[in-house]
């Protein structure tokens, strides 16, 4: 019984991770884990039209305008990712 409940605690973990990606493992780096927050951030603003028209208002800019920077800033939102050392 416990190898069953296992694979399916397994299973289910998989499918999780092939679902929602971003969910984290545990090799997952603390700066992967941070730009996979940021670009959920930045994609619930720019899915959300009140949060967008929002931050709009309280910035002066065009809707359209937040929309991209919001949009370019997911391409790297915590910036370079660090070197690796490679031992």
């Amino acid at each position: 019984m416990s190898s069953e409940l296992r694979y399916t605690a397994n299973t289910q973990l998989e499918h999780l991770h092939a679902r929602y990606t971003g969910t984290g493992h545990a090799d997952l780096s603390k700066y992967e884990w941070l730009t996979h927050q940021h670009r959920d951030t930045l994609s619930s603003i720019v899915g959300h039209p009140t949060l967008t028209s929002y931050l709009a208002i309280a910035d002066g800019e065009a809707i359209g305008r937040v929309k991209f920077e919001m949009t370019e800033r997911m391409l790297q939102p915590c910036g370079p990712p660090p070197k690796k050392d490679d031992d």
